[in-house]
């Protein structure tokens, strides 16, 4: 099994210009069926708080995802701005597709990034969800939730044995983006998918640096700041191997499994 993880430089709030950029980005990758493909966070649009010309609500960005996950007869993870009619705001969304383009999943980002002011623009959102790619429970998180150990551990514990990470995650803090992965890989006993966005945008810029980590802690490739994919094989059997000889995740005590 082998996810890709596609590194974009986002054109701002263009969506068709985003979409023909994945298509190129991934021609000539060899994705086989039943791959992994990780887009970063609201790779429609870049990191922009001007929802009411992002968001969804045409679903095109929903169809772009699963005519990919159908062309590819892959799994396709990718972000995207959703308006609900019960929100006076947007949600930071990723939207999981199975091979047949059907939605297993929608992840709302939990920890809006209040240092950007995405919390004037995005409501949180309010639960920790999985998929199963196959025989892997993967949870999918958004960017600044990297920053709160908290909810890898309560992904852990209701049988996340991957974790993506898509993100728009700034050059000033680049450091912090690849020590942070590490450490949730190693906490969690779990493989960990960062997929950065590169390029700039009107506010800020960035530097991709998108990485797979193993569930012991090890770098297994990463990116550096040009556009590409990162494609890596996945092998789950060295969780649940690393989890019996060094059974570190069932000494929790402080944080429990949700009920």
């Amino acid at each position: 099994m082998r996810a890709h993880l596609v590194q974009l430089d986002i054109t701002w709030e263009d969506r068709a210009a985003n979409f023909r950029a994945v298509e190129q980005i991934l021609d000539g990758i060899t994705v086989s069926p039943h791959d992994l493909i990780l887009l970063p966070e609201l790779f429609d649009s870049g990191f922009s708080l001007n929802v009411g010309l992002t968001n969804d609500s045409n679903g095109l960005t929903d169809q772009f995802l699963s005519d990919l996950a159908r062309r590819t007869r892959a799994f396709v993870l990718g972000g995207r701005t959703v308006l609900p009619t019960k929100h006076t705001l947007a949600l930071n969304c990723m939207s999981a597709k199975n091979p047949q383009g059907l939605t297993l999943c929608e992840y709302a980002k939990i920890h809006p990034f209040s240092y950007g002011r995405e919390g004037e623009a995005f409501a949180p959102g309010d639960e920790i969800v999985t998929f199963s790619w196959g025989p892997v429970a993967v949870c999918p998180v958004i960017c600044y939730d990297l920053r709160f150990p908290e909810l890898f551990r309560l992904g852990m514990l209701d049988g996340a044995q991957l974790f993506t990470v898509s993100a728009n995650w700034p050059d000033a803090r680049q450091s912090h983006w690849r020590t942070l992965l590490i450490a949730r890989a190693i906490e969690n006993q779990a493989y960990v998918l960062g997929v950065n966005r590169t390029g700039s945008d009107p506010y800020l810029n960035y530097i991709g640096g998108s990485i797979a980590v193993d569930p012991r802690g090890n770098v297994l490739e990463e990116l550096d700041d040009r556009p590409g994919v990162l494609s890596v094989e996945i092998d789950i059997e060295q969780v649940h191997r690393w989890r019996a000889e060094f059974p570190a995740w069932k000494d929790v005590r402080l944080i429990h499994p949700r009920d």
